[in-house]
């Protein structure tokens, strides 16, 4: 059977699923799901297939939606989803991730929940939260948020989360302690410009090595790591900003990734010199090549948020971002050209890619 791939959009009123055939050529557009609700992140549940939905309604609060027939019916639930009478209230989900059986939640304020059955019911991991550095932890522009989880797809105990303004933790325990991984991440906004935290990670994602080489964007450029982030290294040079938000790796090249920068906050987040671009190394980040072929290059003033960003894992690999005015990009050809494959949606939050059978 061939296989295609749905490419599942997160935005400001709800949730949309792109089909596309075996050619990535054709797609046909649902949605809006999950009633409307905003939705920050969506993703696959390894295993079973199921989809889940970072929601955050302002009327109801958060929770995590999950549909078992890949987008046409839903449930919801945040059973569990709580600090407790004595603590913070949850305001946002803004990543769902599963996991060797279980589904983890990274919320504002910054912490993580875990599921064991689906989704169903929440508990609070509060290793993260009784980390010693946690009573000074500040927030950043876009919140005190998790917003990355990055299991290891091997250990089930081993794990990194990155939250904003703090930095990127990895726990060996599953979760019952954790420690700080910012060695070699510049902070140029604090009076300290190397802390142990106090970093403002945008994106953290796991290269396919299954060791521990990750890529970082940062407020303050482009990082790799090759021994799990106890020391990175900086791959700005080559850029044309150190300042994005997405980070995607290649399903099967550890040397491959892709960013898309952004000029600086004080210059409004929008692609440089108005022309739209993706950027990507296979080196590493020791190079850097641009493409536009595709994409507007005139008057372009295009955001992308920090989970806008995702890979298939076909041959060759596909790519995909969504703009925060509602443009949704594709290139089957690993990023080299590109085309548009939906307008007009609401601000996109979020971009998955599932292959399908």
């Amino acid at each position: 059977m061939s296989q295609r791939v749905s490419v599942l959009v997160g935005t400001s009123k709800g949730a949309f699923i792109l089909d596309g055939d075996a050619g990535r050529r054709d797609w046909r557009l649902r949605g809006p799901l999950c009633d409307g609700w905003p939705v920050n992140d969506i993703s696959v549940e390894p295993g079973t297939g199921a989809l889940l939905a970072a929601g955050s309604s302002p009327w109801f609060g958060p929770a995590v939606w999950r549909s078992d027939d890949f987008g046409a019916s839903w449930t919801h639930s945040s059973e569990g989803l709580t600090y407790g009478d004595d603590g913070p209230k949850v305001a946002r989900i803004w990543n769902v991730t599963g996991a060797h059986g279980s589904v983890y939640a990274g919320v504002e304020p910054a912490g993580l929940f875990r599921s064991r059955d689906g989704g169903r019911t929440w508990e609070h991991v509060e290793g993260l939260t009784n980390h010693p550095t946690r009573p000074e932890w500040q927030p950043g522009n876009g919140g005190l948020c998790l917003h990355s989880i990055v299991p290891h797809p091997d250990d089930l105990d081993r794990m990194w989360v990155g939250a904003s303004a703090v930095g990127v933790f990895e726990t060996r325990d599953g979760g019952a302690t954790w420690e700080t991984r910012n060695r070699g991440v510049r902070a140029d906004f604090n009076p300290e410009p190397n802390p142990e935290f106090g970093h403002c990670v945008h994106k953290v994602v796991l290269a396919a090595d299954a060791g521990g080489h990750l890529y970082q964007q940062n407020h303050c450029g482009v990082y790799r790591s090759l021994d799990g982030g106890r020391q990175w290294q900086e791959i700005t040079a080559g850029l044309p900003s150190e300042f994005g938000f997405v980070m995607a790796a290649h399903p099967r090249d550890p040397l491959t990734a892709w960013t898309i920068p952004l000029t600086t906050p004080d210059q409004g987040r929008l692609m440089p010199d108005a022309a739209a671009a993706v950027w990507r190394t296979h080196d590493g980040g020791d190079t850097w090549v641009r493409s536009g072929d595709g994409l507007p290059q005139d008057g372009a003033y295009l955001g992308v948020l920090r989970e806008a960003m995702a890979v298939d894992r076909l041959d060759s690999v596909g790519v995909y971002f969504g703009t925060s005015t509602g443009q949704l990009y594709g290139s089957g050809d690993e990023g080299r050209t590109w085309s548009l494959l939906a307008d007009h949606l609401p601000p996109i939050w979020s971009v998955e890619a599932a292959v399908v059978d």
